[in-house]
């Protein structure tokens, strides 16, 4: 059955009849800067040795150590390449790099201690992240440097099970029944974190830099490369800047930024090209997202680009304690092997309202699939049915120009009793697509001056 109602130049929306950006605006003054004491900790004075080879986590740990119990400063890299296990930040510490410093993380999973983290949207005790802070404050990662995780096929991102990163039968994975599996059903018994202990042996990857339960943190100018798993994780943070950070990364679940349960975070000037969404933006899995209950929400996506990605700016799947309140603005995709340019994805199993969001100014090459997707019915690992039906509602794409939008428009889907609600493309102008759009159970989506295959789409009701 569909259900929809097109019309041209008529708002249906009492959210787009308001000016959103506005809002933003606020948002942005409202999010606080770090400082950080002009002092300067340079690890190669706590021991540190620039070849590449030796372990250097203690000379990181002292320097850090040193840094914060002073009152906080510069923890400097200088260049040279630097290998390391985790790193731990601790509030009023500005990890830099210098323009030729490159810090390697081992792929020795000993390295990385058991910690308080995620996995897919789910709560556990597992490897650490390779860059980790838990309840800090005022906390950076800046200067031109380059972290490298050292991922490959041959170490880390074999763990998927994918054949394509090196996975063979019999080699073990996050896939096998004692894994994955078992971390999703202990949250569904609500089994407490503190008794979800993974690691050795159970191959569920770490993140690379996660600031969890954070306040006020700026990562900014970095490059990241060859990621095991999730890139950026703000997971219950607030007040987060990422400027000007690239990542390239194409290995499995490659995401290049994923803020979850997170709130007022602004991503800008970054590039990402990944082997997964550009950007990702989570709020739990499941029985542990409706636990949590802390909705990811004002979040800002300004002057980016994205190249390879299964989508630029996506929202889920892990969804379930809701987003709202996000605002992308002038960013450029373009890649043969870019998916989708906006996509929302969520489903029964996982709930959730997601609402508010609105896009404007893109300019869109080539996507693979469509430009904009909201779907209900989301699937991966077997049948994600279940009793939470999820709300969809209020989406808004303004000033959206695209050469070649692949196969749909907009591919929209939602239920009978909770239908997606509130579209709205304005000014869009895509040169060439195969099928202006495909939806099932929409309700209210207006085209207003919007071209398609050089036609004006024209009002329709049903």
């Amino acid at each position: 059955m569909i259900t929809m109602i097109l019309s041209c130049g008529k708002q249906v929306s009492a959210v787009s009849e308001s000016n959103p950006w506005k809002k933003m605006d606020l948002i942005i003054k409202s999010i606080p800067e770090t400082h950080f004491s002009d002092k300067t900790y340079n690890i190669n004075d706590f021991g540190a040795v620039a070849d590449g080879k030796t372990l250097n986590t203690a000379a990181f740990a002292k320097a850090i150590k040193a840094c914060a119990e002073n009152g906080g400063g510069k923890v400097l890299v200088p260049n040279g390449k630097y290998f390391t296990g985790a790193i731990h930040l601790e509030s009023n510490v500005n990890l830099h790099l210098e323009d030729q410093a490159e810090i390697l993380f081992s792929i020795d999973p000993k390295d990385y201690p058991i910690v308080h983290t995620s996995w897919e949207g789910t709560e556990l005790m597992n490897y650490s992240p390779l860059v980790y802070a838990k309840n800090k404050t005022n906390v950076a990662i800046t200067g031109k440097g380059t972290l490298n995780g050292q991922a490959s096929s041959a170490n880390w991102w074999v763990w998927s099970g994918g054949k394509s990163y090196g996975w063979q039968k019999g080699i073990p994975s996050q896939n096998d029944p004692s894994n994955r599996e078992v971390l999703v059903d202990m949250a569904e018994k609500g089994i407490p974190v503190s008794e979800r202990i993974f690691g050795d042996g159970r191959y569920l990857r770490p993140s690379f830099i996660e600031f969890f339960e954070c306040n006020t943190v700026l990562i900014k100018d970095v490059t990241v490369i060859n990621a095991p798993f999730w890139i950026l994780h703000p997971l219950k943070s607030n007040n987060i800047i990422i400027d000007g950070v690239t990542v390239n990364s194409h290995g499995p679940n490659n995401d290049g930024c994923d803020p979850e349960y997170s709130q007022n975070i602004i991503i800008k000037n970054c590039t990402f090209n990944t082997g997964d969404d550009c950007i990702a933006i989570k709020a739990g899995r499941d029985a542990d997202g409706r636990r949590v209950a802390i909705p990811s929400k004002n979040i800002i996506v300004q002057n980016c680009k994205m190249i390879d990605g299964h989508g630029g700016v996506v929202i889920g799947s892990e969804i379930s304690a809701g987003v709202n309140n996000v605002f992308v603005e002038n960013c450029v995709m373009d890649s043969p092997n870019l998916d989708r340019a906006i996509r929302i994805k969520t489903n029964s199993k996982r709930g959730g309202v997601i609402e508010d969001i609105f896009v404007r100014n893109l300019e869109v090459g080539t996507v693979k699939e469509c430009v904009l997707r909201a779907t209900m019915t989301y699937n991966v690992y077997g049948s994600q049915t279940g009793n939470f039906i999820p709300v969809v509602r209020n989406i808004s794409l303004e000033n959206i120009k695209v050469k070649n939008g692949g196969k749909f428009g907009v591919l929209a889907d939602g239920y009978a009793e909770s239908p997606v609600e509130n579209i709205t493309l304005k000014n869009v102008v895509i040169q060439k697509v195969d099928s202006v759009y495909s939806l099932k159970n929409v309700k209210n989506i207006n085209f207003i001056n919007t071209y398609i295959n050089g036609k004006k789409v024209e009002s329709v009701k049903n």
